[in-house]
């Protein structure tokens, strides 16, 4: 019996029917039940708590042995945590006046006062805003962004820690997000999802935390879980969650690795294959052959002799020749002496024959897309790139740099400070806040009062002179502020003018005068004043 084709059989309907009836597919080829290429693709359609609750365990797990184990995906990390936080995570308080009904000459005299006392206790050597001692909020705030890369979520609890000389009370417990779990390994159900309990609308009321990791199976704690308010019945927060939602309804984070874990384990993989083979193929760099057939070498040997007697003399001589050595050495690297019948042939001893860098480097490309930071910065390997495609790449990264920056560590460090800022101005240490200030448990005055940015790692520059020249234009014209382009360079714009101003002060009491360097004939942002300035690269342009 003859097949019958999806073309025929659409012609039959066409001719049957001059309305044909939506196929299974409908509209979208990508959605056609009879294409070959599709046909074992069947995914389930899951929520998004129960995609993440089947896989979560297993994909964190394999991203952490990652980071532990590849120097790569090492590297990777430590560009994340530069590039976002830098080496001093620094308070910018912006309170919003405007809806606290105060003059804008209060806030400036209130950002003064908070950010010189938050930073003190954040930044201070005693560590005093961790829980463990260990951190100040820079590391905090590094260590969140480590975990955000091997877990997809942040998780900490805000403590109340009496101990002598301690400044503040307010201090965070940072928790690992494996020890978030259902008690008992219960399942899941409409209000609890992982550990998460939610209320009908789907608001976090508690954290259900297992009081040490699971795999610390020593410890008894391991098999207790504690049920933590998500508040305080005043609402002062006591869980600190950190997640990116990619679907509504999602309760938990997994890692942004995890599109990448298979590249990241075959990248692995192919480079101890190639060093095994770089190994074995310096280990011998020559063998000895013979076209001689055995029974011609056996007769040169000794004829009526047996064949091993014959050769007993032969590899006696040869032992001889060669010290006792098991193999004759050139320069250290190996020559065996091999069975009779083989000739001498010489090997490269190196890079094996055949094994390029292509592949590596499309795995590598797979690997800093996941990071969402360029080839270039993951490689290190700046040999084929000049100067615009430099500039293009950075661009792209800042993005999401800048991204991942306000959603992650911006948010986790603004918890951070409201929860200090509640218990400052309770214990009347905010000296700015004048006798009428409005009653921050009031609708949303804490958040005027604690509104902020937060500034992070320097964007860096690979030019300097054309990108100084791009920002004092942007200023000149209005298109800029001292302040956004001093945060560029992770700095705070106040500290910077201080600073001159006191070295002008000095330089007149001196006599002296400081450059003046002009701005004039300046490129754009970006780039060169012709056509080849600025273009360091070694290689064809991309």
């Amino acid at each position: 019996m003859t097949a019958v084709t999806e073309q025929e059989l659409a012609d039959f309907d066409l001719a049957f029917d001059p309305a044909p009836t939506p196929r299974a597919h409908g509209g979208y080829e990508g959605a056609r039940q009879l294409e070959q290429s599709l046909l074992s693709w069947n995914p389930a359609d899951l929520a998004p708590d129960v995609a993440i609750a089947r896989g979560k365990r297993l994909a964190d797990s394999r991203a952490q042995d990652t980071l532990r184990n590849d120097a790569y995906m090492a590297s990777g990390s430590d560009i994340l945590r530069d590039s976002i936080v830098g080496s001093h995570f620094r308070l910018n308080a912006k309170p919003n006046f405007k809806v606290l009904g105060l003059s804008e000459a209060w806030a400036e005299e209130f950002q003064e006062e908070v950010e010189a006392k938050f930073n003190l206790y954040a930044e201070s050597p005693e560590c005093w805003i961790d829980a463990q001692r260990r951190n100040t909020l820079t590391g905090l705030v590094r260590l969140a962004i480590a975990v955000h890369l091997a877990h997809g979520e942040v998780l900490g609890t805000a403590e109340w820690i009496r101990e002598f000389r301690r400044p503040y009370h307010t201090a965070i417990q940072m928790i690992s997000p494996s020890r978030l779990s259902n008690p008992d390994g219960m399942p899941d159900s409409p209000r609890l999802r992982q550990g998460v309990e939610l209320n009908r609308w789907g608001a976090p009321v508690a954290a259900h935390i297992r009081q040490a990791h699971p795999s610390e199976y020593w410890d008894q704690a391991a098999y207790t879980w504690k049920r933590v308010p998500w508040r305080k019945p005043w609402g002062r927060l006591q869980v600190l969650h950190v997640l990116e939602q990619g679907m509504p309804g999602q309760n938990r984070g997994i890692t942004q690795m995890v599109t990448a874990l298979k590249e990241m384990r075959m990248t692995k993989r192919f480079r101890d294959v190639v060093l095994q083979q770089a190994v074995l193929s310096a280990t011998y760099a020559a063998s000895i052959e013979s076209e001689m057939p055995p029974e011609a070498v056996h007769a040169a040997l000794g004829g009526g002799t047996g064949f091993a007697q014959a050769l007993d003399p032969w590899m006696s001589a040869l032992a001889e020749y060669a010290a006792g050595a098991k193999g004759l050495n050139i320069d250290g690297v190996k020559i065996p002496h091999l069975f009779p019948g083989t000739k001498m042939k010489i090997n490269q001893a190196g890079d094996p024959k055949g094994v390029g860098t292509n592949f590596e480097q499309s795995l590598l490309r797979h690997i800093a897309s996941s990071l969402g930071v360029s080839y270039e910065q993951l490689s290190k390997d700046y040999s084929s790139t000049n100067y615009s495609s430099a500039r293009a790449a950075a661009a792209e990264t800042e993005k999401h740099m800048k991204a991942r920056k306000k959603m992650v560590a911006d948010r986790f460090a603004s918890l951070i400070y409201r929860l200090w800022f509640e218990e400052a101005m309770n214990k009347g240490e905010i000296e700015s806040l004048p006798a009428n200030a409005p009653n921050p448990y009031e609708g949303q005055n804490l958040d005027a009062y604690t509104a902020s940015d937060w500034i992070g790692a320097h964007r860096g520059q690979i030019d300097e002179l054309k990108e100084t020249q791009a920002a004092a234009l942007r200023i000149k014209y209005n298109l800029s502020t001292h302040e956004k382009e001093a945060a560029r360079l992770g700095e705070d714009y106040r500290d910077v003018l201080r600073q001159r101003g006191r070295e002008q002060r000095m330089l007149d009491a001196e006599g002296l005068t400081s450059g003046d360097v002009s701005t004039e004939g300046a490129s754009p942002e970006g780039t060169a004043p012709n056509d080849t300035a600025g273009d360091t690269s070694t290689g064809p342009e991309e």
